[in-house]
């Protein structure tokens, strides 16, 4: 039952699509409004359906429905709900679906948030969206049905008995139910932890978040409107989408951190860079398409750097479910390889065909010309720059290099992690120092006698910062200079938000609480984007520490043994294995004692799960750790002797200072939130008559 209403949902939620796109622009093309509102409203109906079929899905899990394929394949009787959940992205097709809705629910959101203020744009918009939701649907409905069912035909040869469709074929009949649920697989082991329960989402979120200011940028060479009424439109949307994807690269990397048990959280891994690229250039985007609007500046560039970010969206997924990639965080090989090469190809250069087209016909010229190189507008484009640098030498190390290596050289070359850590460090540092910089100087030109001067209160803060550190015992001056430049961008963020609250206390004589709050208030989007900065820095910190001083050792113990490493102590005390979790995974625990200065500050018990019901990856490592604002004591459970459980084998890593990644994680969240937020420019008696009756003034004024 669920799987027919879900497929049938589909196919309607796909044939609204087709007709959304058609209307929209036939409609506007001939001037003819009812058809674009039928346009309009073919879109939502898209995102009614696609709600439909993700419930589908859901009730098929949670009712343990084993003749969907897709249920049987990643869900088991065993399984606690929450993991049924989970579940609905945890495999191809399911998160091709919820790749779907997403893409609905924000198309549709922007309809209904855009239509009357941005009505010439709309049409082309709609065109737009639903020509990607086209694309996914034919893919979902063709290539990767999530509501196949089992079926078995008994007057077939015995090996071809048993098949898959999305309706019942002629002579076939439901396999007994008991049989589904007994060799159910279950979901993916590397999948049952609660980063992986959001990190996909939020991934998804962010990618297809960047589909509205995609659409609104194309609309808008479609229609000609080439003011800022795009960039206005969809500015909002693409930090919304920026927020989440940096959500998901985080939450990513804390459960690569947790599950994966390398001792580390960011690998360089493919699957990994194929969505730090978007984040790099749509990071790009978010600074630039200031310049726009503040100077008439950068038009062309900004159109390039939008189709790029969501090029590499599409990139990115291309990657993963393709087969392109070995990963553990990549799909299995699967045919839809070649119709998303295709769709991305093509999608890639009929955007770079427009905007070429208007430029031709000189409509994308700029206003002002670039002045002064310490103006704010110079500065945002060396910015660019060494972001778009930052985004050429992680694809090639990633993509690039193997990919032309195999088709041209027939060798497979990978360049792993020692290639991105020569390359991409100085890059992040420029991009320190040009993130503490850029804001403090102006528009148009800066004197560079001005910068100084507004640098000086920031540098001696740094400086008395780098003191403290080698007071501290740091004396490697790799470290000390990453530090300098990252500090440096921090203390800027920080004085410059101190400058803004001293200049209200001075005017408004206002308590510290009240001018923080109305300083925000007033402009969001600068003071927010400061506490992003702020963010930034801390996790620069985090991750110069935790790479710069991690310390590792490995040891095998004997029950009662210890190890030292620095001033820590580690106790091996005791074996619990065989334990049962609710889930039906076995857990082998190993129970030690964490000792400093002869003070026992933690229990920590690393793990080994095993579950019996998976036939592929049925096993994975658990690190047991002590977590402080100074480190983290990490440990790995390697390996034991089965037979008396006496000896067992540990990795243990000092991870220095990397709880601060997680930390500023918080922080940039918040400041994204902040900076994104509606304000009002306007004084609130001015809004008020603004509301009034002509001819009627506010009571009081």
């Amino acid at each position: 039952m669920y799987a027919e209403v879900g497929f049938v949902a589909t196919i309607i939620a796909f044939v609204a699509a087709i007709y959304a796109v058609l209307a929209s622009v036939y409609g506007e093309r001939r001037h003819n409004e009812a058809l674009v509102l039928s346009g309009r409203n073919a879109a939502l109906v898209n995102f009614a359906m696609l709600s439909v079929a993700l419930c589908a899905l859901w009730l098929g899990l949670m009712t343990q429905d084993y003749q969907i394929k897709y249920v049987w394949s990643v869900s088991s009787p065993s399984m606690p709900d929450f993991f049924r959940v989970t579940a609905l992205w945890g495999s191809q097709s399911g998160s091709l679906l919820f790749w779907s809705f997403l893409m609905s629910a924000f198309s549709a959101a922007a309809i209904a948030l855009n239509w009357r203020t941005h009505r010439r744009l709309m049409p082309y918009t709609i065109a737009v969206m639903m020509a990607v939701m086209v694309f996914f649907l034919g893919i979902k409905i063709f290539i990767e049905n999530p509501f196949e069912r089992w079926w078995i035909i008994p007057t077939n040869p015995t090996e071809t008995q048993v098949i898959s469709a999305a309706f019942i074929p002629a002579g076939a009949v439901a396999p007994e139910y008991d049989r589904l649920a007994s060799s159910a697989q279950g979901l993916n082991p590397l999948l049952r932890h609660f980063g992986m329960a959001i990190h996909p989402p939020m991934l998804y979120l962010g990618f297809v978040g960047f589909l509205i200011p995609f659409a609104f940028a194309v609309a808008a060479l479609a229609s000609g409107d080439l003011s800022t009424n795009w960039i206005k439109a969809s500015r909002r949307w693409a930090l919304i989408a920026w927020l989440f994807l940096s959500l998901g690269l985080i939450l990513g990397g804390r459960w690569a951190y947790d599950v994966l048990g390398w001792g580390g959280y960011w690998g360089w891994d493919p699957v990994e860079n194929a969505a730090f690229l978007p984040w790099l250039v749509g990071t790009a985007l978010l600074h630039s398409i200031m310049i726009e609007e503040k100077r008439g500046m950068l038009r062309v560039w900004n159109m390039f750097l939008i189709v790029g970010t969501f090029s590499a969206v599409i990139f990115g997924t291309f990657a993963t479910r393709s087969g392109l990639v070995e990963s553990v965080h990549s799909f299995a090989r699967s045919g839809i390889g070649f119709p998303m090469f295709f769709f991305w190809a093509s999608m890639t250069v009929l955007s770079v065909a427009l905007i070429l087209w208007r430029r031709n016909r000189g409509e994308l010229q700029d206003t002002h010309e670039l002045k002064g190189l310490l103006s704010r507008e110079v500065l945002f484009v060396l910015n660019n720059f060494i972001f778009m640098a930052l985004t050429v030498v992680i694809f090639w190390g990633s993509f690039g290099a193997p990919i032309i290596s195999e088709l041209f050289m027939n060798t497979d070359i990978t360049l792993g992690a020692d290639y991105f850590m020569r390359v991409t460090p100085p890059l992040f540092l420029a991009l320190y120092i040009l993130m503490g910089i850029a804001p403090i100087s102006a528009w148009g030109a800066t004197a560079a006698g001005r910068l100084g001067s507004a640098l000086i209160i920031p540098a001696i803060l740094t400086v008395i910062s780098l003191g403290i550190f080698v007071l501290m015992g740091m004396t490697i001056p790799v470290a000390l200079i990453g530090y300098a430049f990252v500090l440096l961008a921090g203390w800027i963020a920080i004085y410059e938000t101190y400058r803004g609250v001293m200049a209200r206390r001075r005017i408004k004589t206002e308590s510290w609480w009240t001018s923080i709050t109305a300083l925000y208030q007033r402009n969001p989007r600068r003071y927010g984007g400061y506490m992003i900065h702020l963010g930034v820095t801390i996790i620069g910190i985090g991750v110069i520490g935790s790479t710069l001083f991690q310390q590792e050792t490995q040891r095998t113990l004997n029950v009662g043994e210890s190890l030292t490493i620095n001033d820590y102590e580690l106790r091996f005390d005791r074996f619990d294995t065989g334990q049962i979790s609710e889930d039906g995974r076995i857990m082998d625990i190993a129970v030690l004692n964490l000792i400093r200065n002869g003070q026992t500050l933690a229990q920590i018990k690393p793990r080994r799960d095993f579950f019996p019901e998976n036939t592929d990856m049925n096993s994975m490592t658990i690190a047991g750790a002590h977590s402080t604002l100074e480190n983290d004591f990490y440990v790995l459970l390697v390996g034991w002797e089965e037979m008396n459980q006496q000896q067992a084998t540990f990795k243990v890593y000092i991870n220095p200072l990397i709880n601060l990644i997680w930390w500023g994680s918080f922080i940039l969240i918040f400041g994204t939130v902040l900076a994104g937020w509606p304000h009002h420019i306007l004084p609130e008696r001015v809004r008020v008559q603004k509301r009034l009756p002509k001819g009627t003034m506010p009571e009081g004024v």
